[in-house]
């Protein structure tokens, strides 16, 4: 099992960068000890506190020629991920 996914680079964790947390999308059976281990093995830090949240999927209507088509957006859970002081994770050096 996987347990990061992937990072989150938006507008709001860009900021959130600056202070020392870093998000990421987890899975949804993960832990915050398995999360804190996997991103301390990924990145070569040190993690401080693990925040998770379980974020549910939207609801989605399409309007069709035939029918209205309803459904759900998938769910999925959030790490927001502290590392120790003067320590930083970098998403672009492979680029």
């Amino acid at each position: 099992m996987s347990v990061l996914i992937k990072p989150i680079v938006t507008e709001k964790v860009s900021e959130m960068n600056e202070k020392g947390k870093y998000g990421f999308v987890v899975s949804q059976k993960a832990n915050k000890l398995q999360i804190k281990k996997a991103v301390e093995q990924a990145y070569g830090v040190s993690v401080e506190a693990v925040n998770t949240i379980n974020v549910l999927g939207k609801k989605k209507t399409r309007y069709t020629k035939s029918q209205i088509l309803t459904g759900r957006k998938p769910s999925y859970k959030k790490a927001i991920v502290t590392v120790a002081e003067g320590e930083v994770i970098d998403f672009y050096s492979g680029i």
